[in-house]
């Protein structure tokens, strides 16, 4: 019997509860829900905290959320609690995650945008399986319009071309656009305004001007799917692009307490609901889609499906796949060697492979040290010279599906100490890290280092080759290629990090 699962979500808007749990069939049952209104995100986009009277609100909802669960017989130290980008940006963010813990038992896990894209990937994925939709045969954008961010995912022949958190939610424009005491036509001007200033950028990894597949996620867009769209399946509608058209234009001269009487929504949602759907009519208007895909599923859909173990090593393998062709995208955004990059994450991991049981690492490393692998020489865009560090401040400002935070830095790191005489371990930011994250950084930039040396003129000239062990040396043994003194120089000068780590010292034969 499936185990149930609940998810808590703190939005901008409100804090949603989930209990769901994935039948034997992988399909998602949905046991109990609920959502209360909470005007979090107008506290922090005005004041920049949290206020005390929106806390007390919180504290008393997870308390009934505490009491809505135990009749499930789930204690609040099994929910998993999210907090998305409003909670994230407050500056009081920390004693009230404090306060929550010690009033409610439910510990908050707040999730950055990138992380909000892989929950919301998972959940998309999953809710159109076994339909006749399909992301993989044709170029897709996935939007999730948000009361502090918009959230957006573009995929070319099914392979993650891009993601991005844009700070364009609903929440946002309102407070900002209200203040000034704007007009609806300023906040259209505002939000188009917005949306070509991030074209130029979104366009250099995907020809959104020719994507055919638009995929809108969001309870206002199932609003809007439910009035005018058709029924795919239970959770999936379809709205042709003219009739989305006609009626965010009709719902304009609709009133805030118009919206909540016709659409029987709360007072906060009909507050955001035109500039939500604004949004998502301005980038499907960027596309050739004539029609919206709706799935009715959200963040915490994705959250239940992450945490099933059946499907965990499934879904990994696609995680997987899709952080390295992020990856591949980033470089060739900014004019990368491919090849090169190819042929050094090609013996990082079969390094990684041989020396397993010495390395000590699993596989989400695997896949860390084959993005840092790819990006490693990404600084060559900006200059040659001490490339690496212009490498770490790329990747380090840079969106890679599937990467959370932290796993953003320590690939930036490994780029950055991929070349010269300088190691981590001299660098302050680094001996702040946590010891688990330095020795990662460690292994996989000394692993960077050999294979970036075997590949030291750029051309590609260890196709066939072969790593053994033996007794304190690890043997690189090259199958066609004669010359390899230029190589061999290369790795006298890049292996003292991997001997030091490892213990082995290497030859090339």
């Amino acid at each position: 019997m499936a185990t149930p699962e609940s998810v808590i979500e703190i939005g901008s808007t409100g804090v949603r509860l989930l209990v769901a749990e994935v039948t034997s069939d992988r399909k998602q049952n949905v046991l109990d829900r609920s959502d209360m209104p909470l005007p979090l995100g107008k506290d922090v986009f005005t004041s920049g905290v949290i206020s005390q009277d929106t806390q007390n609100q919180l504290i008393s909802i997870l308390k009934r959320y505490r009491e809505q669960l135990e009749g499930w017989g789930i204690k609040s130290s099994d929910s998993y609690c999210i907090a998305t980008s409003a909670f994230r940006d407050a500056s009081n963010r920390d004693p009230i995650m404090d306060r929550i813990l010690v009033q409610t038992g439910f510990r908050v896990h707040i999730i950055d945008g990138i992380e909000e894209n892989k929950l919301m990937y998972i959940a998309v994925s999953e809710s159109i399986k076994d339909q006749p939709v399909d992301f993989k045969k044709e170029d897709t954008v996935i939007l999730v319009v948000g009361g502090s961010t918009t959230e957006i995912m573009m995929m070319s022949n099914g392979k993650m071309a891009g993601v991005h958190s844009l700070r364009l939610g609903t929440v946002r424009i309102d407070q900002q656009m209200r203040n000034q005491g704007s007009s609806y036509s300023d906040i259209q001007r505002y939000v188009r305004e917005s949306i070509n200033n991030t074209k130029g950028s979104l366009e250099s990894e995907l020809n959104i001007s020719e994507v055919k597949q638009f995929i809108a996620i969001g309870s206002d867009m199932t609003l809007a799917a439910l009035l005018v769209g058709r029924p795919i399946s239970t959770f999936l509608w379809e709205i042709k692009k003219e009739d989305f058209a006609a009626f965010v234009k009709q719902i304009q001269n609709y009133s805030i307490d118009e919206c909540v009487a016709r659409f029987k929504i709360s007072y906060s949602e009909a507050e955001t609901l035109h500039v939500s759907l604004l949004i998502y009519n301005m980038f499907l208007h960027l596309t050739k889609a004539e029609k919206i895909i709706v799935p009715e599923t959200n963040i915490r859909n994705g959250v239940v499906f992450s945490k099933d173990s059946i499907q965990s090593e499934e879904l990994q393998k696609e995680f997987d796949s899709q952080i390295i062709a992020s990856a591949r995208n980033l470089l060739r955004k900014y004019h990368g060697d491919e090849k090169h990059a190819e042929c050094v994450r090609m013996v990082c991991v079969k390094l990684f492979d041989t020396l397993k049981e010495e390395i000590g690492l699993g596989d989400h490393e695997r896949t860390l040290l084959e993005t840092a692998a790819i990006l490693h020489d990404i600084g060559s865009f900006i200059r040659f010279d001490h490339h690496n560090i212009h490498s770490n401040y790329i990747i380090k400002n840079s969106e890679i599906f599937g990467l959370s935070r932290n796993d953003n830095k320590i690939v930036a790191e490994i780029a950055k100490y991929h070349k010269g005489s300088s190691v981590p371990q001299d660098d302050e930011s680094y001996q702040m890290m946590s010891r688990p994250d330095r020795m990662t950084i460690l292994k996989l930039t000394a692993i960077v280092r050999i294979a970036d040396a075997l590949d030291r003129g750029h051309i590609q000239k260890f196709n066939d080759f072969s790593i053994k062990i033996q007794q304190n040396t690890v043997v690189i043994h090259t199958k066609k290629s004669s010359n390899t003194i230029l190589e061999k120089i290369a790795l006298s000068e890049k292996s003292g990090m991997f001997e030091s780590v490892f213990g082995y010292k290497v030859i090339l034969l």
